[in-house]
């Protein structure tokens, strides 16, 4: 396999194009194994703690057990992330698990540019909570890796493993492409692993609360109901 580091600049095509996806990870224990030898600790995992995210954490792990994991705190998550996330910790003591705040608190945010943004202009309010602070994460690191998956979305459909990342000029990697939400759940609960408890009361995709909704959807359903709105826009290429 080539061991030649992939840097935003010099990415042409993704490298594990045609990878063996018939293991029971779907090639992900590859990708990963991968992305942690070619980047070693220049390489950050942006979780978000759904379901996807705890997979991931689970199976970088066992990757690399002091992997650096962030999660970009807006400040206006569900109490049941925050425990989760305290959970995780606990299981996987040796994960740099690093919270990530915007420059401005919620209540600095609703001075500066009125209260309850996200019902106004939900872009705006992503930006300042979750690009920007993303930003700042990756401006010191390689590479970082996503839960995507190509049937989450169109948006998503064409995702690589390794992908380069136009938002943030960076190398994204995304080892669950090929992964269905069955998957997801299967490996979840064949590993008993900690999950958010929302995803019990239908709520398919968790993120701030303002902007989530309960649904009997899969992937990314209920999330910016009533508006245009399907990404927060971490994952597009910031022309869109």
């Amino acid at each position: 396999m080539n061991k030649e580091k992939v840097t935003y600049h010099h990415f042409s095509t993704d490298p594990l194009e045609g990878i063996n996806t018939d293991d029971s990870t779907k090639g992900a224990k590859e990708v990963l194994r991968w992305a942690y030898d070619h980047y070693g600790s220049d390489i950050v995992y942006a979780c978000s703690f759904g379901a996807e995210g705890v997979v991931l954490v689970d199976l970088i792990a066992k990757t690399k057990p002091d992997a650096e994991v962030v999660f970009l705190d807006t400040g206006l998550h569900f109490q049941e992330t925050y425990q989760l996330i305290e959970k995780v910790k606990q299981r996987y003591p040796r994960l740099q698990i690093k919270m990530k705040k915007p420059s401005l608190t919620v209540e600095e945010q609703g001075e500066k540019h009125g209260s309850a943004l996200w019902k106004r202009d939900p872009d705006q309010c992503c930006y300042i909570r979750k690009i920007k602070p993303l930003e700042e994460v990756l401006s010191g690191v390689g590479a970082w890796v996503s839960g995507l998956r190509r049937e989450q979305s169109p948006s998503r459909s064409k995702t690589n493993y390794i992908n380069k990342d136009e938002r943030f000029k960076s190398i994204k990697v995304c080892p669950l492409i090929h992964w269905t939400w069955d998957d997801v759940w299967q490996y979840i609960r064949l590993n008993s692993l900690e999950y958010n408890e929302l995803h019990d009361q239908n709520y398919p995709s968790v993120g701030c609360i303002p902007c989530t909704t309960q649904s009997t959807g899969e992937g990314r359903s209920g999330r910016w109901t009533g508006f245009n709105k399907t990404e927060c826009g971490l994952h597009t290429s910031g022309n869109d």
